[in-house]
C-alpha cells in the first residue's frame, strides 16, 4: 500500500473503504436521502439508498434534512451513507463521542446489527472500553504503536456493555 500512487490510495478507498465519523459530516443542504444517495454514487456496486436507510432504521426520516434530526439520527444517516457504496471494510472513528449515553447504544445497536446482517468488517476506534467490549479482537494502541491485542472470546452485544 505505501508504494501505491496517491490517484491509486484514492482509488481503493474510494472502492473498499467506508469512513464514519464523530462529526457526522451531513451535507445540509440535502435531505437524508440525498447524503445517502451520494454514497451510493460513488460505490462500484452500491447498495439500493432506500434499504440502506431502512437497515439504520431511518426509512421514515428520508425527506428530512440534517437540522430536523437528531444527533443519533444525523449519525445513523452517516452510517448508512457510508454503507451505500457497499465497502469491504468500515472504520468508525469515535462513531458515539457526540451522542449521550442512550442515543450511543441506539447507534451501537444499528453498526452490531449491521455487522451480523452483512458480514461487514467493522473497526472502531473508541476511547471507551465499554465499547471495545463489544469487539471480536481489541486492539490498544498508545502514541500510534499497538501495545496489545487481544482476541475477545465473550464479546458483548450493544445493550450489555458498561457504558464509561
Amino acid at each position: 500500500m505505501s508504494s501505491l500512487s496517491d490517484d491509486k490510495l484514492t482509488a481503493f478507498r474510494r472502492k473498499h473503504l467506508g469512513f464514519v465519523f464523530q462529526q457526522y459530516n451531513l451535507l445540509q443542504n440535502l435531505t437524508a436521502y440525498e447524503n445517502v444517495q451520494i454514497g451510493a454514487d460513488i460505490g462500484d456496486n452500491p447498495l439500493d439508498v432506500m434499504e440502506t436507510l431502512k437497515m439504520v432504521g431511518l426509512e421514515t426520516q428520508r425527506n428530512k434534512y440534517p437540522y430536523q434530526l437528531s444527533g443519533g439520527e444525523q449519525q445513523r444517516v452517516s452510517i448508512a451513507r457510508s454503507l451505500a457504496k457497499n465497502p469491504d471494510l468500515l472504520f468508525c472513528d469515535e462513531l458515539t463521542g457526540a451522542l449521550d449515553e442512550k442515543t450511543a447504544r441506539q447507534v451501537l445497536q444499528v453498526v452490531e446489527d449491521l455487522h451480523r446482517k452483512l458480514q461487514l468488517t467493522i473497526i472502531v476506534i473508541t476511547h471507551n472500553a465499554g465499547i471495545a467490549a463489544m469487539a471480536d479482537r481489541i486492539i490498544k494502541m498508545n502514541s500510534g504503536r499497538i501495545e496489545e491485542i487481544t482476541v475477545n472470546r465473550n464479546r458483548l452485544g450493544a445493550g450489555q456493555i458498561h457504558w464509561g
